[in-house]
């Protein structure tokens, strides 16, 4: 239970903060239809996961990590609401960080309440597999779109130089 409880909380901080965070910084669209469909294929086949279990297990998964997302969003508004004003007090600091916590026992909350819903719908050892897998995919992912944004990054750089020699010789 300790392991499903850790490892949803990194998936969860996978998809909640960095993979939105990045997306936002390039201010890249992602197609998430695209992305769950991929995702939903690469855990079925890791998981081993027959039609009818896919069936029962993808929508609840998906309704947890959109309780999870809806929790974060909230809590990304509330900083981003801080951020806005040029002078944080501590007692400001100090709701950002309350929240934080807060919004991380809440996640533990639904992860316990879910463990329940998913004993009724996987054995341990697919659910675990399945777990697993989402992880994989996502880590994956946050890689192959560093990998994408750097050859980007670099392109860029390479036309940026290109042109400023161009400048230069005219």
């Amino acid at each position: 239970m300790k392991i499903q409880k850790t490892i949803g909380l990194f998936i969860g901080a996978c998809i909640f903060y960095i993979i939105p965070q990045l997306v936002h910084a390039q201010n890249k669209k992602m197609d998430i239809a695209d992305f769950e469909k991929r995702k939903q294929e690469y855990v079925k086949e890791k998981a081993g996961l027959t039609p009818e279990e896919a069936e029962r297990y993808f929508p609840l998964n998906n309704e947890l990590n959109q309780k999870k997302f809806e929790l974060n969003r909230q809590h990304r508004e509330k900083i981003e609401k801080m951020r806005k004003n040029k002078e944080i007090t501590d007692d400001e600091y100090r709701n950002i960080l309350e929240n934080d916590v807060e919004v991380k026992l809440k996640e533990a909350e639904l992860d316990k309440e879910y463990a329940d819903k998913f004993k009724k719908v996987l054995s341990p050892e697919k659910l675990y597999k399945a777990r697993q897998a989402e992880k994989n995919f996502i880590q994956q992912e946050v890689s192959r779109f560093r990998k994408e944004n750097n050859m980007q990054n670099r392109e860029n750089q390479r036309k940026s130089n290109s042109n400023n020699r161009g400048a230069k010789n005219k």
